[in-house]
């Protein structure tokens, strides 16, 4: 199911699922409940909004992604699934109410999210960091992970929200640079890396992580060139996933990537001195998160463990 071709652009397109993409529909009574307390706070997340196969598998193991700022994004990425428009309103009550929601389904991992949000003067990062000190205020033991938008490179936002005080910051690079304008047209592959090298400057000690999806015509090359890009910027921990299209309106799937082609990947990153790389076909952002905090955490104070 993989593509011969290693040229940039290559019109080879992969439509039919390999086998190794079948997971376990989600479905149990942890799931249920959890889904009846998220619909009944109407808040929106991640898990669900982008259809993540994950989803059963993250919210058993009490860790789900809030996605924060309303369901429309004022952008149109190609490969995203989150509608798009000018949303205008904002909820100053959603801070309060994803709080909450963390608090009675017992997560020890929460992961903050949103869509962007370019029709606000501060892009969002107030309620980002509302969202925080209440998750902080109600839940002690929570660990608080965000992944963040650009900010259009207004970088006082991003203090902002660094000094909120979550215990890692992400921003996702999402593809290699030959492909980024395509995939992303409102973005800038250079501003996402200076975003990241800002996060150890405003606090050494916070890691910084980002995520990248394969299958969008890069070369393998091209997917080293970005990683190397992104420890570059002190990038700490980094997720790589297989692109897949939501609908045909999408951005194609130009090839499919084999789970071993993955551990090669993981192990350059590795390599490259990334202090966690999670590398899978249904690797997505917010995979194994807590995992990769714990991973950070003990190196970042314990350079020995590196």
């Amino acid at each position: 199911m993989v593509s011969k071709s290693e040229k940039p652009g290559s019109p080879t397109i992969e439509r039919k699922l390999p086998n190794w993409f079948r997971v376990k529909a989600p479905g149990g009574q942890n799931f249920l409940e959890i889904r009846k307390k998220i619909k009944n706070a109407s808040l929106n997340t991640v898990c669900e909004e982008a259809a993540c196969p994950n989803i059963g598998e993250c919210w058993d193991r009490g860790t789900a992604t809030f996605m924060i700022l309303g369901d429309t994004c004022t952008r149109a990425c190609s490969y995203c699934n989150v509608k798009t428009g000018w949303p205008e309103t904002v909820d100053m009550a959603e801070p309060i109410r994803v709080a909450s929601t963390v608090e009675q389904m017992g997560l020890s991992y929460a992961v903050i999210t949103s869509v962007d949000r370019d029709d606000l003067p501060d892009y969002g990062s107030e309620i980002f960091a509302k969202t925080i000190t209440q998750i902080k205020h109600r839940i002690k033991d929570c660990k608080i992970e965000v992944l963040i938008p650009d900010f259009e490179g207004e970088f006082e936002y991003l203090e902002r929200v660094i000094k909120s005080g979550p215990h890692v910051l992400n921003h996702n690079i999402e593809t290699v640079r030959r492909v980024f304008r395509k995939v992303r047209p409102r973005g800038n592959y250079d501003l996402s890396l200076q975003l990241l090298g800002r996060v150890k400057k405003i606090n050494p000690h916070m890691p910084s992580k980002s995520g990248m999806m394969v299958g969008l015509g890069e070369t393998k090359s091209e997917i080293h060139e970005t990683m190397a890009d992104l420890r570059a910027a002190n990038c700490d921990l980094l997720t790589i996933g297989q692109y897949l299209r939501p609908s045909k309106r999408h951005h194609p799937i130009i090839r499919f990537y084999h789970p071993e082609e993955f551990k090669d990947l993981e192990k350059a990153g590795l390599e490259m001195g990334f202090k966690h790389v999670a590398a899978g076909p249904l690797v997505r952002s917010s995979y194994h998160a807590d995992d990769q905090h714990n991973a950070a955490i003990d190196k970042i104070l314990d350079p020995a463990n590196s």
